[in-house]
């Protein structure tokens, strides 16, 4: 799957590159990332993070928001969201928005 490689960090805005999408599959009732020839079934979890993966949150809004949600440490939280996303660029499912130009 050919992508640029990116480093997740904090202040990385991932989101799913044009030839991947969310979606959720009604014949086996699950989420799944669908990108040519491939075919991922995320957990619930790695569902909910991609799902806020829209390009214009960093991953740092991204873990404050699941830390207010489940009342959790945020520093715990951004470290596996963080190694959650690093693993999905590294498969090619997630890319990094690029910076606006004027």
């Amino acid at each position: 799957m050919a992508g640029r490689n990116i480093s997740v960090s904090e202040t990385s805005r991932p989101k799913l590159p044009r030839h991947a999408r969310l979606k959720f599959d009604e014949t086996r009732k699950v989420w799944v990332i669908l990108a040519p020839e491939r075919v991922l079934a995320p957990d619930e979890i790695a569902v909910e993070v991609l799902q806020l993966c829209d390009g214009e949150r960093s991953v740092s809004d991204i873990a404050g928001l699941l830390a207010e949600k489940y009342a959790a440490p945020r520093e715990a939280i951004a470290t596996d969201v963080v190694a959650m996303l690093q693993d999905l660029a590294d498969k090619g499912f997630l890319t990094e928005a690029r910076e606006k130009t004027p």
